[in-house]
């Protein structure tokens, strides 16, 4: 039986550093948000066509291999089936579809194509953990209640405000989107994903973004146990880290990134957020902010003084 993490919660949470930080430890491999597979890497009618490491997805030799498990000779008929029974199926609307399934124990075909992904996936690489930073809690609720897999949900918040001042600007090959569409993802990611925690609490664990920036190797040795995981967080105290490579389907374009990186707050929306954009943020998240810890109105933190 394979073991997923899946992590839920909205874009720009610091989820694809965190993959990857879980893809250094032995035994564990990051593959990013794997529902674009098909989209992005085989029909090529995504954002970005580009492996973690740097290949096209149809020339990685890892997807190479595993497309070939599970399509044969006609990857294009696979992923055209497989793409159109996620739209059906496994968007945030479904959630609660996939939650009825899940308590059954039953499987939407949809479902049985991503637990045949991931063994596939295991059986490649040899990872025991495949971490999934797809981030639909439908997927997340499904995985729950489907044979063949030992599922665990990772919940990952951050102030809406600061997602919404990320997107703000085009990053990579991902456009920018407005404040209001933006809190409202948020809203909806956040609502469904605590759905699946309410209907399978030993399966869940939440973290707030700010909270892993701020004590990174506690949070992350916290996640770690939550997915059975063994051995020492792959960073130090100080929230440094050396990120080898990965095989990421897609993501933040940060996934590419290698060598040293550094675990830190990023509170300079507080700063840089227009007035007009955090008020729009600010009430259409309000009912939320307290629940998660997040006060109603932000306190700028301080600019460093020169030296």
């Amino acid at each position: 039986m394979v073991r997923v993490l899946y992590v839920t919660g909205w874009c720009r949470s610091g989820t694809t550093l965190l993959g990857n930080l879980l893809g250094e430890v032995p035994g564990a491999v990051h593959v990013g948000e794997l529902r674009y597979l098909w989209t992005n890497g085989v029909l090529g009618a995504g954002t970005n066509s580009l492996c973690g490491c740097g290949r096209d997805i149809p020339s990685c030799p890892l997807w190479k291999a595993v497309i070939a498990r599970l399509a044969g000779d006609d990857a294009a008929w696979h992923a055209e089936r497989a793409a159109w029974r996620q739209r059906t199926a496994l968007r945030t609307r479904h959630t609660g579809r996939r939650l009825a399934d899940a308590r059954r124990a039953r499987a939407h075909p949809a479902v049985q194509d991503l637990v045949r992904l991931y063994e596939a996936i295991a059986a490649e690489t040899g990872a025991r953990l495949v971490v999934d930073t797809g981030k639909f809690p439908a997927e997340a609720a499904a995985l729950c209640g489907a044979p063949g897999v030992d599922a665990r949900v990772l919940h990952v918040v951050r102030d809406p405000r600061a997602t919404a001042e990320s997107w703000r600007r085009a990053k990579g090959y991902i456009p920018a989107m407005g404040p209001a569409r933006s809190t409202a993802y948020w809203t909806g990611f956040n609502l469904a994903s605590e759905r699946v925690a309410r209907a399978f609490p030993g399966r869940c664990l939440r973290l707030r973004y700010e909270d892993f920036a701020a004590r990174p190797r506690a949070e992350l040795a916290r996640v770690m146990a939550h997915a059975g995981l063994a051995g020492d967080p792959p960073v130090d105290g100080g929230g440094a880290a050396r990120l080898g490579v990965n095989h990421t389907v897609t993501g933040n374009p940060d996934r590419l990134r290698r060598g040293p990186v550094l675990v830190r707050a990023d509170d300079a929306w507080t700063r840089t957020q227009p007035a007009a954009a955090r008020a729009v943020a600010t009430a259409l998240a309000a009912p939320l902010l307290a629940r998660y810890g997040y006060p109603l109105r932000p306190v700028p933190a301080p600019v460093p003084a020169e030296v």
